[in-house]
């Protein structure tokens, strides 16, 4: 009889057993391992073999039985007993699994192509990467040399493990200076490459790579530390993963390849049959958190953005760029609304069906980020934004997994993935993605932000941001890639030993840390780190070198980031003098900023949620305002009745008490305290107080300043965090609803911390209601100067609503087009953006904004008049200044400019010094302006140093200009004060505050010494004084605390003026 060409000579008798089989199939028997004292061999020849094997045996129940005789001998329950019962088996029970699951492994292995054939029914998921896709191709070739090359790589790893990880673990701890690698055998079974694709170069001096691994050994590695009579290892592991090889540079000579990038594009699967004491690690709970503690150290050294670098020629440039490079892109990922999800709640045993509690995670490669649960909803509404730095396209993908959120266990509701490249071509991907395992749909907006290498659009990128609601964290408008290379001459530690140094990095809150270097004050990190930044401008790396204990600091570094927005190309690359160290210590690093910009020609800047005129960013009508396709708007010549009716809220948080405390030290031996710090949330603003060290009980006495409406429901959320390196923990929450505090005016009040077992805080509302009038301005200014404290910002004096109704005659596009324009006004750092009017030369926005102003009499108010950024239209821009005089009357902005209506008058009183115009012109030396009082209820001496003008200029640059205080005739640091250094300026503006504890007979018996100074290099430590003044508190009139500008002397003059 003929046979199909499908099918192969069937079998013989003989060739049967050969087939591979489902080893569940099998017999139990047919796996088990022969006992070297029940079964297989005898121990020996005859009888005696015989006898030994059976004594074996008897052994071995009869040990057994000795827990259970010892439970009874010491009067133990009968539930110790079977406690350890269950846990043995359970134990056996994940043994059995992980050998079962070698074994099936090892036979698909063995006879990949004779069992791929025999099940081509099975799903697509379960065939080989070359089976499956037509660009992996099956690189057996491959296979046979690493099958050759394998027992050789072993002999490596063995002389790698004995020779250089071993007498690594001996050093890195003192109780493990017996620590040996007794056997280390890779096995007969060789790592095999199932599939290999090649993915075309984006860029001609690389390869890429993508290798489907799948090793099934059965490696045996034991460990042993003498001392402790410990034994441990491994016997046998499953590692399963896409490795991506990158082949770059390119270079035109032997070996044509400058150096080999390895690394996982996502977390390979992984499992370990342990031997010895990890023995342990088999228990139930054990075994999953072993694994996924092992999973964690493979991704924080080959999965992205880590990866493996092994250069292959010497002095090969940029290894930093190779080993850390920079992302592709940003994708900016809202989350926003999901629909139709299934139902899992049950209650009464499953006889009503309720609804689910869901939540999302999304991942990105190691980045995991997790939403908040929404209660008993089918279609929640999350709203909440997040931002990854993708590395590889193609490669990675987009992760969403939605669960019920349940007590015990969470149920899976469906998952959905997304491959970055196609977000990358689309710029802005705002879809419904259904959901793969579940029913429903969920919502994203996805946005590829591209890097920018100049600052030229860093002020577009800030003022979009400001306008754009984002929780829980705003978003960014710039990266920061540190790259840690190595120090030099660090101060050793006590008795001239050799530092274990490391370096913790700060951005605001967040904290990243280096390894360890042992036994070195010259340490090579060699390591990335890498920021979101939020405000480049104002922003600071904070750097601290410090003793792997974390109790000794080797030396300080704090770097004003917007010294990069001046470097070419946005890098600096060099040294960096530590302070607080040894004379010579200094730091290499390169620090790379990037700017966040997002590119489409669909972006419709959002306006301010509430304003009149505001609309949806997602709105399907973009043509929505245009004169040209849409009935005309109606006209307004006077705004909105709500216009102008805002008020300001002022929150204190003054302090706390029973906090509870997170701070743990030696592994939770020792209870510590906490690091708390108070978050507010309030109309779409998020504010963060400072830090209070090792306090249950801290006072924060800060001042935050928010702009409220009357609309009904509003609450400050309030949120109290223990600040840590890695994830601040949770103190407790409470809520404030604002209907009170609007009708009051005035809210004091101890409020209970919510879902914490204890703690309470104190807050103290105020509101400021308008006053259509100036004449109260200069008493505000002076009261407010006086509550201003040293860690709250500057206080807000007056309050500016503006009205924009429309703008007329604009100049065409190329002559002929209309173009698309917006309004931009601008009051110092704030900013705010209209919508964008399409194809029109006279838009009608008919929008307001509101403004917090601090200095009424000096800040002025800029008006650009700006087109979208793809027609092409030259701006025009208008400003004017913010003064009580220019206000009190409506300006009108002719000849293309919008017609504005300024609530002038309603100047709302709030803060800071005024200059008088009366006042005489400054000095040679130029003057310093001070508030000085005594506050008698605390019986102290306190000074206000707002700033000083017109300060002398000795050499080419402008100095860096800082105040000092001296109260005599002391000479002491006790009654030595010093404000903050200002950056080249002749004009600085301090306005920080400084208090003496001392009786008010005493402080007139003293004279007030005021010296402002620069550092004459940045190398030195000499001082340049620019001038003093020296003020006699006897003749100073210290219960009013009047600001006055005092002329600056020569060292030689010691009068005032």
């Amino acid at each position: 009889m003929e046979r199909s060409p499908g099918e192969g000579p069937s079998p013989s008798p003989m060739d049967q057993p050969s087939a591979p089989s489902d080893p569940t199939d099998q017999s139990p028997a047919a796996h088990a391992k022969p006992d070297p004292g029940s079964g297989g061999q005898p121990a020996g020849p005859g009888a005696a073999g015989e006898a030994l094997a059976v004594l074996t045996s008897f052994g071995r129940r009869l040990l057994v039985l000795i827990p259970v005789y010892l439970a009874g001998a010491v009067g133990l329950s009968v539930g110790f007993v079977l406690f350890g019962l269950a846990l043995y088996l359970g134990w056996r029970r994940v043994r059995d699994e992980k050998e079962r699951s070698l074994r099936a492994a090892r036979q698909l292995l063995d006879d990949e192509e004779q069992l791929t054939a025999k099940t081509l029914y099975m799903s697509h998921r379960e065939l080989p990467a070359w089976v499956s896709f037509p660009d992996v191709e099956k690189a057996e070739w491959l296979n046979k040399i690493v099958a050759q090359v394998w027992p050789f790589l072993g002999q490596y790893m063995e002389k790698l493990l004995a020779e250089t990880v071993a007498p690594a673990v001996r050093g890195s701890n003192p109780h493990l200076q017996t620590f040996t690698f007794t056997r280390v055998e890779l096995g007969e079974k060789p790592l095999r490459i199932i599939g290999v694709k090649v993915h075309p170069g984006q860029r001609k001096e690389q390869i890429l790579l993508d290798l489907n691994i799948s090793y099934v050994g059965d490696v045996q590695i034991d460990v042993e530390v003498k001392k402790y009579f410990c034994k441990a290892g491994v016997k046998g592991m499953q590692l399963h993963g896409v490795l991506r090889v990158i082949l770059e540079p390119l270079i035109g000579d032997l070996p044509f390849v400058g150096a080999v990038s390895m690394f996982f594009i996502r977390r390979p699967t992984l499992d370990i049959n342990w031997t010895g004491m990890t023995n342990l690690l088999d228990i139930p709970g054990l075994s999953s958190l072993s694994d996924t503690m092992i999973m964690d150290s493979i991704a924080a050294f080959l999965v992205l953005p880590n990866r493996l670098l092994v250069p292959l020629v010497p002095d090969l440039q940029d290894v930093a760029q190779l080993r850390s490079p920079l992302p592709r892109g940003i994708i900016r990922i809202h989350l926003l609304t999901a629909q139709g999800l299934s139902s899992k709640d049950k209650y009464v045993k499953g006889l009503i069906e309720g609804k689910s509690d869901p939540y999302a995670l999304v991942r990105l490669g190691t980045q995991t980020f997790c939403s908040r649960v929404i209660d008993e909803e089918l279609n929640p509404q999350w709203g909440e934004t997040y931002e990854v730095m993708v590395h590889e396209v193609p490669g990675q993908e987009i992760e969403v997994e939605v669960f019920d959120k349940d007590p015990d266990k969470d149920d899976f509701l469906g998952r959905m993935k997304l491959d970055v490249g196609k977000v990358l071509q689309a710029s802005v991907l705002d879809d419904w993605f259904p959901l793969q395992g579940g029913q429903g749909q969920v919502h994203l907006r996805l946005e590829w932000l591209s890097l920018l290498s100049d600052a030229e659009k860093l002020e577009q990128v800030l003022q979009w941001n400001r306008g754009v609601s984002s929780r829980p964290e705003p978003p960014s408008a710039a990266i920061l890639v540190v790259y840690l290379d190595r120090a030099q001459d660090l101060p050793l530690k006590k008795g001239n030993k050799e530092p274990n140094p490391m370096v913790q990095l700060s951005i605001q809150d967040v904290t990243q840390e280096s390894k360890a270097v042992y036994s070195t004050n010259c340490p090579v990190w060699e390591e990335a780190f890498r920021f979101f930044l939020q405000d480049p401008q104002s922003q600071e790396l904070d750097v601290q070198v410090k003793d792997d204990s974390r109790a000794l600091t080797l030396g300080a570094l704090t770097l004003p980031l917007a010294r990069l927005l001046t470097a070419p190309e946005l890098i600096l690359d060099q040294w960096f003098q530590l302070s607080s160290s040894g004379p010579n210590s200094r730091l290499y690093m390169k620090l790379v900023m990037r700017i966040l910009y997002l590119d489409s020609s669909e972006i419709c800047f959002p306006t301010v949620p509430g304003c009149p005129g505001a609309w949806d960013m997602d709105s399907e009508n973009p043509q929505r305002g245009s004169s040209v396709d849409a009935p005309p708007r109606p006209c307004h010549t006077t705004p909105d009745s709500q216009f102008g009716t805002e008020h300001v809220l002022r929150i204190h948080v003054l302090e706390a008490q029973d906090l509870i405390a997170k701070d743990r030290f030696l592994g939770g031996l020792v209870k510590g305290k906490s690091d708390p710090y108070v978050k507010l949330k309030l109309a779409g603003q998020s504010f963060r107080s400072h830090v209070v060290r090792e306090d249950l009980n801290p006072r924060w006495n800060e001042v935050f300043e928010v702009i409220v409406t009357s609309v009904p429901g509003q609450e400050l959320e309030v949120e109290v965090f223990d600040k840590d390196l890695d994830k601040d923990d949770f103190l407790g929450r409470c809520k404030v609803r604002l209907t009170t505090v609007l009708n009051s005016g005035f809210l004091d009040e101890w409020l209970t911390l919510e879902d914490v077992p204890s703690g309470r805080l104190h807050l103290r509302l105020e509101r400021l209601t308008p006053r259509p009038t100036a004449a109260e301005l200069e008493e505000v200014l002076q009261v407010n100067s006086l509550i201003q404290t040293q860690k709250s910002a500057e206080l807000a004096a007056a309050l500016l609503s503006i009205y924009m109704e429309r703008a007329e005659d604009l100049s065409l596009r190329k002559g002929t087009k209309h173009p698309s324009p917006y309004a931009t006004l601008t009051v110092g750092d704030s900013s705010h953006k209209t919508k964008t009017i399409s194809q029109t030369s006279a838009p009608v926005w008919d929008e307001s904004a509101s403004f917090l102003i601090r200095k009424p009499h000096t800040e002025s108010l800029e008006l650009q008049i700006l087109v979208s950024q793809h027609s092409g239209v030259e701006a025009h821009s208008h400003s004017y200044s913010h003064s009580s005089s220019s206000l009190s009357e409506e300006p009108e902005l002719s000849g293309g400019l919008p017609h504005i209506t300024s609530s002038a008058p309603e100047l709302r009183q709030r803060l800071t010094h005024v200059d008088s115009p009366l006042e005489a012109p400054a000095g040679p030396l130029g003057q310093v302006k001070l508030t000085l009082w005594y506050y008698s209820e605390e019986r102290k001496l306190v000074s206000i140093v707002h700033g000083c003008r017109s300060l002398r200029q000795n050499g080419r640059d402008p100095p860096d200009p800082y105040v000092s205080l001296l109260l005599l005739p002391d000479k002491n640091r006790g009654t030595k004060r010093r404000t903050s250094q200002k950056k080249r300026t002749l004009s600085p503006e301090f306005n920080e505050r400084f208090e003496w504890e001392l009786p008010l007979d005493e402080a007139q018996r003293r004279k007030l010494d005021v010296s402002v100074k620069s550092n004459s290099s940045f190398m030195s430590r000499e001082r340049e004084l620019l001038g003093k003044v020296q003020l006699d508190l006897a003749e100073t009139d210290l219960s009013q605390g009047v600001a006055r500008w005092y002329d600056l002397m020569d060292d030689k003059d010691k009068g005032s003026s």
